[in-house]
């Protein structure tokens, strides 16, 4: 069942009534509504289109947010093969906010990881919602190294708020972490691919993301802090996050024009979740590419691509 963000009552309404049409004519065989049903069906289909024609980053956010649309778990599931997960840092726990290991994309092994924030009410709170503490990001940090010692490409799939900013994680390190794994990512001798598939939110997603190609999908986010958080903290006031998300240039259009976002990927009418399965082949179709492009440099000019990139940053908008 579609679940319907706030922005999108009107086209529930709609095809609500579709529904109840076909529900009624499955009871009442003799009834014929199809003309009904079908003309509704049109409505929103018009409806849709026009919502998603063009979207203010504020709803950008929302539909990032959605929670029906597929997650890091679900990407693994459907396009890599013989997958081993690979869990804990080896010095304190394994943070299931983290789910990484190596598997095989198009027949050719890879690591790959990513932010997991589960899909119901007991796997969100047992992936602490995509918020990873300290212990996730070591683990990043030792299967990015277990990478580089084999030769293995690199894919992460970015999905988080932030990174946790809990007490036990700020004693263990919060910062130091992230710092590391971004470090870690600058430092690969091996191609790193990064994708956002929903919220890329601060140094959380900077952690993963700090790579030779950053993919982001059509209605997904990526900024230093969230609308909300910075409304709070410029107007001290959390309602003015619309106002803050166009200030942020948090969507995937506003960073392909800074530099930041190598390649938007689409998505279908209406988000990821109205079309999972299309969604996650054109991502895998995306990611292949990349790592084509990638396969022709040495080990040395994937760190110094790399490391000019972020070098780069922001030239672009700059010159424009």
């Amino acid at each position: 069942m579609t679940q319907y963000l706030e922005f999108e009552k009107p086209l529930a309404e709609i095809e609500g009534k579709a529904e109840e049409l076909r529900a009624m004519a499955r009871e009442n065989e003799e009834m014929d509504i199809e003309k009904e049903a079908a003309a509704l069906d049109k409505k929103a289909g018009d409806m849709l289109r026009n919502l998603y024609a063009d979207l203010s980053p504020w709803r950008k956010c929302l539909v990032a947010r959605h929670p029906q649309r597929p997650h890091c778990k679900d990407y693994i599931e459907a396009l890599f093969t013989e997958y081993t997960p690979l869990a804990g840092d080896r010095n304190f726990a394994d943070d299931h906010a983290v789910m990484g290991g190596i598997a095989r994309l198009d027949g050719k092994a890879v690591m790959v990881i990513g932010h997991e924030k589960g899909n119901d009410t007991k796997s969100r709170i047992e992936r602490n919602f995509g918020m990873a503490r300290p212990e996730g990001y070591r683990k990043a940090i030792r299967l990015m190294d277990l990478a580089d010692r084999f030769g293995l490409p690199v894919v992460t799939l970015v999905d988080t708020p932030g990174a946790y900013p809990g007490k036990g994680a700020e004693e263990r390190g919060q910062s130091e972490a992230i710092a590391r794994s971004t470090e870690k990512c600058l430092n690969l001798r091996v191609p790193l691919i990064s994708v956002v598939i929903g919220e890329g939110g601060s140094g959380g997603a900077v952690a993963f993301a700090t790579a030779n190609r950053v993919a982001m999908l059509e209605h997904s986010i990526y900024s230093v802090i969230s609308p909300e958080g910075c409304a709070s903290i410029l107007w001290k006031d959390a309602e003015k996050m619309r106002e803050a998300a166009e200030a942020l240039r948090l969507t995937s259009q506003d960073l392909s024009a800074l530099g930041v976002c190598d390649r938007v990927i689409s998505e279908p009418l209406g988000g990821a979740h109205r079309n999972a399965a299309d969604t996650i082949k054109k991502v895998g179709r995306a990611i292949t590419d990349m790592l084509a492009d990638l396969e022709k440099l040495s080990a040395d000019e994937v760190r110094s691509q790399r490391r000019k990139k972020y070098l780069q940053l922001g030239q672009k908008g700059l010159a424009a």
